[in-house]
C-alpha cells in the first residue's frame, strides 16, 4: 500500500509500503518506506495506508507496455541510504530474475510524487523496487496462482528486508493479493529491445505518449469543452502531471488549488488527464510558481503553451 518517503540528498522521494487486506493494515504491515521529509503534510496523515473507499474496476487494467525510455532524471542517486541501511542501483538489470515477497500501496499514496518525480496513480501498472534504474519494466508472476502482470518501475521501496517489490493496486488486484496484503512472486526485468524486436513498438502503433513518461512529457492540450473549465486565451502553464484516471486529476486538482496561490485546471484528451497550473501572464511567473510547487512536492513540473 502507500509508502512514506525519505530525503536522498536532495528531497528524493521514495515510495513502497505493504498492504493491509483492510482499510488500515495491521501493526505488522506498517508502511514500509522511511521518513519523510515532504512539503505537505496531508499525505502522512494517514497512520498506515488504506483501500480506496470506492474504487473503480480494474479488472482491465492493461500490462505497462515496454518501451525505450531514458533514465529519469530523480530516483536513480546511487548509493542511497534509507533508515541506516545503503542501497545500490543497478547499472544494466539485464538477466534480473529474483524471487521475493510483494507488498502493495495504495490510498495513502495516490495523487503524489513518486522517486523519479512522476505522480503515483494506483489504478496504473506501476511499482516500487529499491535498485531496479527508474523506469524499468518487470513481468511480475505469483507463485501462488500463476497469474502474471507488467508494471513499470517507477519507484523507490519497499524497505522491510523480507519484501522484494512493491505493487500498485491495480498490478496487485491482477495477482490476486490485495486481501492477503502481501504475497510470493516472481520478478523478472524485460529486455525493452527484444520485447519490441518480438511485440513491436506498440506504444508508437497505438499513438500513445513518446518514451519519456506520461507524466513528464509535454502533450497537446484539449479542446476547450474537454477541459474542466474552458479558459479564454492563450498562455503559459505548468504541468504537473498526466494521469489515466480522471478522479485522481481532478483529486489532485483540488489539492494543488488548496497548496497554492494560481488557478489549476484539467486538460483531458486521448486518455490522459494532466494536471496543469495557470495560465500564467507571461514567464517571468514560471519560476515563483514552479518553486511554490516545489515546496508542495512537486518539483519536476514543465512548461506547456496552451497552443502546445
Amino acid at each position: 500500500m502507500r509508502r512514506t518517503c525519505a530525503a536522498l540528498s536532495v528531497m528524493l522521494l521514495l515510495a513502497g509500503c505493504a498492504g493491509g487486506g483492510g482499510s488500515r493494515p495491521s501493526p505488522g504491515e506498517a508502511s514500509s518506506q522511511a521518513p519523510a521529509t515532504s512539503g505537505s503534510g496531508e499525505r502522512y496523515t494517514l497512520a498506515g495506508d488504506a483501500y480506496p473507499e470506492d474504487p473503480p474496476d480494474v479488472a482491465e487494467v492493461p500490462d505497462a507496455v515496454p518501451r525505450r525510455e531514458a533514465r529519469s532524471r530523480g530516483g536513480n542517486k546511487s548509493p542511497y541510504e534509507v533508515w541506516g541501511k545503503r542501497y545500490e542501483v543497478m547499472a544494466d538489470p539485464s538477466g534480473y530474475s529474483r524471487q521475493g515477497r510483494a507488498s502493495w500501496y495504495g490510498e495513502k499514496f495516490h495523487g503524489y510524487a513518486t522517486s523519479n518525480g512522476e505522480i503515483y496513480d494506483m489504478y496504473k501498472m506501476s511499482a516500487a523496487h529499491r535498485s531496479l534504474p527508474l523506469p524499468s519494466f518487470v513481468r511480475v508472476t505469483s507463485l501462488a496462482n500463476g497469474r502474471s502482470a507488467i508494471v513499470r518501475v517507477n519507484d523507490r521501496g519497499p524497505f522491510h528486508s523480507d519484501r522484494e517489490i512493491d505493487l500498485s493496486y491495480a498490478a496487485a488486484a491482477r495477482l490476486g493479493i490485495l486481501e492477503q496484503g502481501t504475497g510470493r512472486v516472481k520478478v523478472e526485468a524485460i529486455d525493452v529491445e527484444r520485447w519490441i524486436a518480438d511485440n513491436g513498438d506498440a506504444s508508437r502503433a497505438a499513438g500513445a505518449p513518446s518514451p519519456r513518461s506520461e507524466a513528464m512529457a509535454p502533450a497537446p492540450a484539449a479542446p476547450a469543452a474537454a477541459r474542466d473549465r474552458p479558459m479564454a486565451g492563450s498562455g503559459v502553464f505548468l504541468q504537473v502531471a498526466a494521469l489515466g484516471s480522471a478522479d485522481s486529476a481532478r483529486q489532485l486538482k483540488s489539492r494543488l488549488e488548496g497548496e497554492i496561490d494560481r488557478p489549476v485546471r484539467v486538460a483531458s484528451a486521448t486518455g490522459l488527464h494532466r494536471v496543469q497550473v495557470g495560465p500564467l501572464d507571461d514567464a517571468g511567473q514560471v519560476d515563483p510558481v514552479r518553486e511554490q510547487l516545489r515546496r508542495a512536492g512537486f518539483a519536476q513540473a514543465f512548461v506547456v503553451n496552451d497552443a502546445d
